[in-house]
């Protein structure tokens, strides 16, 4: 069975607060934020969204993207106390270094919420990452964030780009 939020009754009102909680929130980056020097993954300044307690969400997503290779970028996500989910990313994959003619590896797999993940970088080109995933959020209302870092510490900048962007919907 499709599952669908909210559920209007019969002969409800339809208010601006009603037909509004029915559409995606959207995040979008409106400035480039970059960081060097540090693996301790913090959410990004304009990738976040606030979460209700006992809501089911999906979320999809796309970060554009510059780290050389021996940074690389690490992706991870802040969750409420008690919330489960997977995500996936596609993204460049290990062994990445530079561009070509016959195009990158690719790094497919799903995750825990929890856990996080490397996208690789390249010493000249920008890349992009495609994002995906289910929140399942128990009792505890909070704070859903992409967080991120240089995966091995560089002075060499990982860029996440403007018009970055990830897209979160209420489904139950």
């Amino acid at each position: 069975m499709a599952e669908y939020y909210p559920q209007p009754a019969a002969g409800q009102r339809a208010t601006a607060a009603l037909l509004r909680s029915m559409l995606p929130q959207v995040a979008r980056k409106t400035a480039d934020t970059s960081r060097s020097a540090t693996t301790t993954a913090t959410a990004d300044p304009h990738l976040t969204f606030e979460v209700e307690a006992n809501a089911v969400y999906v979320w999809d997503g796309w970060v554009k993207y510059f780290a050389d290779p021996a940074a690389d970028l690490l992706i991870d996500f802040t969750v409420p106390s008690g919330s489960l989910g997977e995500w996936h990313m596609a993204a460049p994959g290990s062994g990445t270094a530079a561009s070509g003619t016959t195009g990158y590896s690719l790094r497919m797999e799903s995750n825990d919420v929890s856990q996080s993940r490397n996208a690789y970088g390249t010493t000249d080109a920008d890349m992009g990452a495609i994002l995906h995933g289910t929140l399942r959020v128990g009792s505890t209302a909070g704070t859903f964030s992409l967080d991120w870092a240089q995966a091995a510490s560089s002075a060499i900048a990982v860029v996440l780009y403007t018009d970055s962007w990830l897209r979160m919907q209420r489904i139950a």
